[in-house]
């Protein structure tokens, strides 16, 4: 996180003798800081990497299965009578309009603990509980809980897909900030999906003048988000994943 990096500059910069050194830190980490706690900038960035909205009324009526990644279940919450959504959970309420638009036909949720959960909850089962609240039928709804990360998410639907659903269309249901990852994942697994983007971090109105000259800790915390992907692409690059 940006906020780390600028503490541990900081605290790197207090056991330096004084001089040019000392003072080039601290200033590069005040200077770190303002830029990243600058939303104008933040949301330009962004906006460059985020895959962007898909309207609804351009979905051609062809048959679909909508492919929805899980991550949006807070699991260490009790007790596990309900749901407890954290950020993302239009995932599945946009599969749900897509759904009763009659944009997709079927729903595959792909999702289990996670890789670092404690939790015994799995997400793809809780998440279909919301679909039957929604009165999606539950034919119409298949889950795959083992995965747990997104790599593992496409090697264990891609099989699925290949076998239930071979001439049907695919629109892959996620983050618009994962979407390059989920698509790049699924595509090494021989599935061509087409992106349908949600739980966007960026807005599309003009920024509040006031926004070019206050920090914003949510500006922060999409650095945080962005870099956290970035790091994740190039790992699944190294290993092959994609």
């Amino acid at each position: 996180m940006p906020l780390s990096l600028v503490i541990g500059i900081l605290l790197f910069s207090l056991f330096l003798k004084r001089g040019k050194w000392k003072a080039g830190l601290q200033i590069f980490a005040v200077a770190l800081l303002i830029f990243c706690s600058n939303s104008v900038i933040t949301d330009r960035i962004f906006k460059l990497w985020e895959i962007p909205v898909t309207p609804i009324e351009s979905i051609s009526n062809s048959k679909k299965v909508g492919v929805v990644l899980t991550g949006v279940v807070r699991k260490e919450k009790l007790p596990h009578d309900r749901v407890y959504f954290s950020e993302g959970a239009d995932r599945i309420l946009h599969a749900v309009q897509l759904y009763q638009a009659g944009k997709i036909q079927k729903v595959v949720i792909t999702g289990g603990k996670g890789s670092f959960s404690e939790s015994p909850i799995r997400e793809a089962p809780q998440l279909k509980q919301v679909l039957l609240m929604c009165a999606i039928p539950e034919q119409d709804i298949l889950i795959e809980s083992e995965s747990r990360n997104t790599r593992q998410n496409a090697q264990y639907t891609a099989p699925i897909l290949k076998e239930k659903f071979p001439d049907y269309d695919y629109l892959l249901i996620t983050s618009a900030f994962h979407m390059r990852r989920s698509l790049a994942c699924f595509e090494k697994e021989g599935i061509n999906a087409k992106a349908f983007s949600t739980d966007f971090k960026t807005g599309d109105y003009p920024p509040r003048l006031t926004s070019y000259f206050f920090p914003s800790p949510n500006a922060i915390f999409r650095w945080h988000v962005l870099i956290k992907e970035l790091m994740g692409i190039a790992a699944y690059k190294l290993m092959g994943y994609i």
